[in-house]
Protein backbone atom coordinates (compact mmCIF):
# COMPACT_ATOMS: atom_id res chain seq x y z
CA UNK A 1 0.00 0.00 0.00
CA UNK A 2 1.29 3.71 -1.07
CA UNK A 3 0.53 6.88 -0.38
CA UNK A 4 -2.19 6.76 -3.58
CA UNK A 5 -3.67 3.76 -2.10
CA UNK A 6 -4.06 5.80 1.79
CA UNK A 7 -5.18 9.00 -0.24
CA UNK A 8 -7.64 6.56 -2.22
CA UNK A 9 -8.88 5.26 1.28
CA UNK A 10 -9.24 8.05 3.29
CA UNK A 11 -11.13 10.16 0.46
CA UNK A 12 -14.04 6.80 0.29
CA UNK A 13 -13.78 6.86 4.43
CA UNK A 14 -15.12 10.68 3.66
CA UNK A 15 -17.59 9.80 1.24
CA UNK A 16 -18.08 5.90 -0.24
CA UNK A 17 -20.16 7.57 -3.33
CA UNK A 18 -17.18 9.03 -4.43
CA UNK A 19 -17.10 7.86 -8.33
CA UNK A 20 -13.36 6.84 -9.80
CA UNK A 21 -13.85 9.74 -11.54
CA UNK A 22 -14.27 12.05 -8.52
CA UNK A 23 -11.20 10.20 -7.06
CA UNK A 24 -9.10 10.45 -10.37
CA UNK A 25 -9.49 14.06 -9.73
CA UNK A 26 -7.83 13.72 -6.07
CA UNK A 27 -5.27 11.95 -6.51
CA UNK A 28 -4.54 12.76 -10.43
CA UNK A 29 -4.49 9.62 -11.96
CA UNK A 30 -7.07 8.38 -14.35
CA UNK A 31 -10.32 6.47 -13.38
CA UNK A 32 -9.15 3.79 -14.89
CA UNK A 33 -6.37 3.29 -12.57
CA UNK A 34 -8.06 4.43 -9.63
CA UNK A 35 -10.66 1.99 -10.57
CA UNK A 36 -8.38 -1.06 -10.18
CA UNK A 37 -6.92 0.57 -7.29
CA UNK A 38 -10.12 0.58 -5.30
CA UNK A 39 -10.96 -3.13 -6.36
CA UNK A 40 -7.39 -4.55 -5.29
CA UNK A 41 -7.27 -3.05 -1.83
CA UNK A 42 -11.58 -4.44 -1.85
CA UNK A 43 -10.13 -7.97 -3.01
CA UNK A 44 -7.15 -7.91 -0.58
CA UNK A 45 -9.17 -7.14 2.41
CA UNK A 46 -8.16 -3.51 3.40
CA UNK A 47 -11.43 -2.19 2.04
CA UNK A 48 -14.08 -4.31 3.95
CA UNK A 49 -17.25 -3.29 2.28
CA UNK A 50 -19.38 0.03 0.85
CA UNK A 51 -22.37 0.76 2.89
CA UNK A 52 -24.81 3.33 3.88
CA UNK A 53 -25.21 4.06 7.35
CA UNK A 54 -28.44 4.73 9.01
CA UNK A 55 -28.90 7.45 11.99
CA UNK A 56 -31.43 5.46 14.14
CA UNK A 57 -33.36 8.45 15.69
CA UNK A 58 -34.32 10.18 12.04
CA UNK A 59 -36.34 6.76 12.24
CA UNK A 60 -37.77 7.35 15.37
CA UNK A 61 -35.50 5.06 17.73
CA UNK A 62 -33.68 7.87 19.97
CA UNK A 63 -33.05 5.32 22.73
CA UNK A 64 -29.74 3.38 22.08
CA UNK A 65 -28.12 1.87 24.58
CA UNK A 66 -24.87 -0.54 25.01
CA UNK A 67 -24.86 -3.58 26.78
CA UNK A 68 -22.50 -5.95 27.97
CA UNK A 69 -23.94 -9.11 27.76
CA UNK A 70 -23.16 -13.11 29.85
CA UNK A 71 -24.25 -15.89 28.41
CA UNK A 72 -25.77 -18.94 30.36
CA UNK A 73 -23.08 -21.97 30.99
CA UNK A 74 -25.01 -23.98 28.45
CA UNK A 75 -25.88 -21.71 26.30
CA UNK A 76 -23.99 -21.98 22.40
CA UNK A 77 -22.12 -18.90 21.88
CA UNK A 78 -22.69 -20.12 17.72
CA UNK A 79 -26.36 -19.80 18.32
CA UNK A 80 -26.39 -17.08 20.11
CA UNK A 81 -24.92 -14.95 17.36
CA UNK A 82 -26.55 -16.57 14.44
CA UNK A 83 -29.65 -16.12 16.54
CA UNK A 84 -29.08 -12.10 17.10
CA UNK A 85 -29.75 -11.13 13.56
CA UNK A 86 -33.62 -12.04 14.26
CA UNK A 87 -33.44 -9.20 16.59
CA UNK A 88 -34.13 -5.98 14.57
CA UNK A 89 -33.22 -3.73 17.69
CA UNK A 90 -29.57 -4.89 17.64
CA UNK A 91 -27.73 -2.59 15.67
CA UNK A 92 -24.05 -3.95 16.11
CA UNK A 93 -22.08 -6.55 18.55
CA UNK A 94 -18.53 -8.01 19.42
CA UNK A 95 -17.21 -10.60 21.14
CA UNK A 96 -15.14 -9.69 23.97
CA UNK A 97 -13.02 -10.53 26.72
CA UNK A 98 -13.34 -10.83 30.45
CA UNK A 99 -16.79 -11.11 32.57
CA UNK A 100 -19.13 -11.10 29.80
CA UNK A 101 -19.19 -12.47 26.41
CA UNK A 102 -20.47 -10.41 24.47
CA UNK A 103 -21.26 -6.28 23.42
CA UNK A 104 -24.00 -5.40 21.67
CA UNK A 105 -25.32 -1.87 20.89
CA UNK A 106 -29.56 -1.21 20.65
CA UNK A 107 -31.65 1.48 18.95
CA UNK A 108 -35.12 1.57 20.44
CA UNK A 109 -37.96 3.56 20.57
CA UNK A 110 -37.91 4.13 24.28
CA UNK A 111 -37.31 2.11 27.58
CA UNK A 112 -40.43 -0.28 27.44
CA UNK A 113 -39.08 -1.37 23.70
CA UNK A 114 -35.30 -1.73 25.28
CA UNK A 115 -37.10 -4.32 28.37
CA UNK A 116 -38.74 -6.72 25.47
CA UNK A 117 -35.69 -6.77 23.80
CA UNK A 118 -33.81 -7.99 27.26
CA UNK A 119 -36.18 -10.31 28.49
CA UNK A 120 -36.46 -12.26 24.55
CA UNK A 121 -32.44 -12.19 24.99
CA UNK A 122 -32.66 -14.22 28.21
CA UNK A 123 -35.73 -16.30 27.13
CA UNK A 124 -35.11 -17.02 23.91
CA UNK A 125 -31.12 -16.77 23.22
CA UNK A 126 -29.62 -18.32 26.47
CA UNK A 127 -28.95 -14.61 28.18
CA UNK A 128 -27.96 -15.46 31.79
CA UNK A 129 -27.10 -11.13 32.50
CA UNK A 130 -27.00 -8.04 31.07
CA UNK A 131 -25.69 -4.53 32.34
CA UNK A 132 -26.27 -1.79 30.08
CA UNK A 133 -25.68 1.56 29.56
CA UNK A 134 -27.38 4.45 28.09
CA UNK A 135 -25.42 6.27 25.21
CA UNK A 136 -25.75 10.20 25.40
CA UNK A 137 -24.01 10.76 22.07
CA UNK A 138 -21.75 9.38 18.93
CA UNK A 139 -18.50 10.45 19.49
CA UNK A 140 -16.89 11.04 15.31
CA UNK A 141 -13.62 9.24 14.96
CA UNK A 142 -11.85 8.78 12.17
CA UNK A 143 -10.69 5.48 11.38
CA UNK A 144 -8.37 6.93 8.70
CA UNK A 145 -5.52 7.22 11.33
CA UNK A 146 -4.84 3.60 10.95
CA UNK A 147 -3.24 4.24 7.44
CA UNK A 148 -0.64 6.78 9.43
CA UNK A 149 0.42 3.57 11.37
CA UNK A 150 0.72 1.65 8.55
Amino acid sequence: MDDIDRSLIRLLIQDARRTYHELSKEVRLSANTVADRVRRLYASGVIRQFRAELDPAVLGRGLNMVADIRLREDADRARFEYELRSVPQVVSGVRITGEYDFELRFACIDPAEFETVVDRLKTELGVRQVRSRMVLHDIAIDAGQLLDLA
